[in-house]
C-alpha cells in the first residue's frame, strides 16, 4: 500500500526490517476463516459454497487481468461509471462474500463504495493479491521492534538532511502574528518558523471532534484459535457480520517481530464507537481472543482540523482512526502536504528525480 511505497521513496527502508504477518483472517457467523485471495485457495476455502467458490474465482481472474488502460478487460464494465454492486450482480456474488471482499480485501472500512464506481475498488483488490503474491502468507508487513519503528526511522532520515530533534520539551504557546504562525514557544524560548505542523492535542480550539476510537491491548498466552497457530495475524470483523456500521479491526503480533515475550502474544482490537457502550461494541474481537491474561483499555476521541492552514500556515494532522493498515493516515500525510505546498505529492515524480540523482540501475 501507500505506507510501503512512501517507505521505499524515502529510503527509510534503510533503518527497518519488515517480517510478513502469518495471516489475514476475516469474521462470519462468529467463527474466523483465512481470507482467500488467490483461485487455488478460493477453491479450498469453508468460507463459500461450492458454486460460490467458482463464481468467487472467475470474478478474482476478472479482476487480476483488468487493466484499465486496456478497454478490451473490461467485459462491459466502464471503470469510471458501473459500481461495484453492479458488478458483484455481474458475477453473482453473495453478501458474505461481497462482505469479505469489500471489508477483508479492499479494505473498506464502511459498504459506502458499493455505489462508487468500481476502478478504484477492483484497484485494491489487485493490490491486495498482488502484495500476497509478493510474500506468500499474507499481503501484510510489521515492522520488527514495533511501530515506534516508523517514526524513529523517518527521524534519522530527517537528520541527514538537517533536522534537528528536540524531545521531551514542553509546548507552552503557539506563536501568531497577525493570524499567522511565526514560532513555537518552550521554556521560555521561541523556535521560529514559517510553517508548523502538529497533531491536534496542540492547537484544541482549532480542530472539531468527529468521533471516537476505543483500542483494547491484550496480552494473551496462547495463539489466537483457528488460525492455525499463527505467531502473527490479521482479523477484519466486517460491520454486517455484526450489526454495525464500521468494522473491527484484530492485529495480532509476538516474538516473532521482536515485541513480545516467548510464549506471550500481544493482540490489538480496534473499531470506531458508535454507541454509550464501546466495550460491548468490540466484545466480538475479544470473544475470539478468550482467555485473555491482561487487557488495557483506552477511548480516544478523534479530530480533524477545522483550521486548514491556508492563513494561518499551522497545518494540523487527523487523529489515528481505528484502521490496522495506516491506508488512511497516509491520505492524511498527502493531504497536508497538498495544504502546505500546494500542489499533489508525486510518488512517480520523487521516484524520477531519484532516478536523476543516483541513475536507475544503481537503485536496483
Amino acid at each position: 500500500g501507500q505506507l510501503v511505497k512512501m517507505l521505499l521513496y524515502t529510503e527509510v527502508t534503510r533503518y527497518l526490517d519488515f517480517k510478513v504477518i502469518e495471516g489475514s483472517f476475516v469474521y462470519k457467523g462468529g467463527k474466523i476463516y483465512k481470507v482467500p485471495s488467490t483461485e487455488a485457495e478460493a477453491l479450498a476455502s469453508s468460507l463459500m459454497g461450492l458454486f460460490e467458490k467458482r463464481r468467487f474465482r472467475k470474478f478474482l481472474v476478472y479482476v487480476a487481468n483488468f487493466d484499465e488502460n486496456d478497454p478490451r478487460t473490461f467485459e462491459g464494465v466502464d471503470p469510471k461509471k458501473t459500481t461495484m454492486r453492479d458488478v458483484y450482480k455481474k458475477f453473482d456474488l453473495g453478501q458474505d462474500v461481497i462482505d469479505f471482499t469489500g471489508h477483508a480485501l479492499a479494505l473498506y472500512r464502511t459498504d459506502d463504495y458499493l455505489d462508487q464506481p468500481c476502478q478504484e475498488t477492483i484497484n485494491r483488490i489487485k493490490l491486495y493479491s498482488e502484495s500476497l503474491a509478493r510474500y506468500g502468507k499474507s499481503p501484510y508487513l510489521y515492522p520488527l521492534y514495533g511501530l515506534g519503528e516508523l517514526p524513529q526511522g523517518f527521524a534519522r532520515l530527517s537528520a541527514i538532511y538537517g533536522g534537528t530533534y528536540m524531545l521531551n520539551k514542553p509546548i507552552e504557546e503557539i506563536v501568531v502574528e497577525n493570524g499567522k504562525v511565526v514560532g513555537v514557544k518552550s521554556e521560555g524560548e521561541v523556535a521560529r518558523c514559517k510553517q508548523l505542523i502538529c497533531d491536534p492535542s496542540y492547537v484544541s480550539d482549532r480542530v472539531t471532534k468527529v468521533g471516537q476510537v476505543i483500542r483494547v491491548i491484550c496480552i494473551l498466552s496462547h495463539p489466537i484459535k483457528n488460525t492455525n497457530d499463527a505467531n502473527s495475524c490479521q482479523i477484519i470483523i466486517p460491520q454486517n457480520q455484526v450489526n454495525r456500521k464500521s468494522d473491527i479491526y484484530v492485529c495480532m503480533i509476538s516474538s516473532a517481530h521482536n515485541v513480545a515475550a516467548q510464549g506471550k502474544f500481544i493482540a490489538i482490537a480496534s473499531t470506531t464507537v458508535e454507541t454509550a457502550d464501546p466495550e460491548k461494541e468490540i466484545k466480538p474481537a475479544l470473544d475470539l481472543l478468550e482467555p485473555i491474561e491482561q487487557k488495557f483499555v483506552s477511548i480516544s476521541d478523534l479530530f480533524a482540523p477545522t483550521d486548514l492552514g491556508t492563513e494561518s500556515q499551522i497545518f494540523i494532522s487527523r487523529t489515528y482512526d481505528a484502521t490496522t493498515h495506516f491506508e488512511t493516515t497516509c491520505d492524511d500525510i498527502k493531504d497536508i502536504y497538498k495544504r502546505m505546498m500546494g500542489s499533489e505529492f508525486d510518488f512517480e515524480e520523487m521516484k524520477r528525480k531519484k532516478n536523476d540523482i543516483y541513475g536507475e540501475e544503481e537503485q536496483q
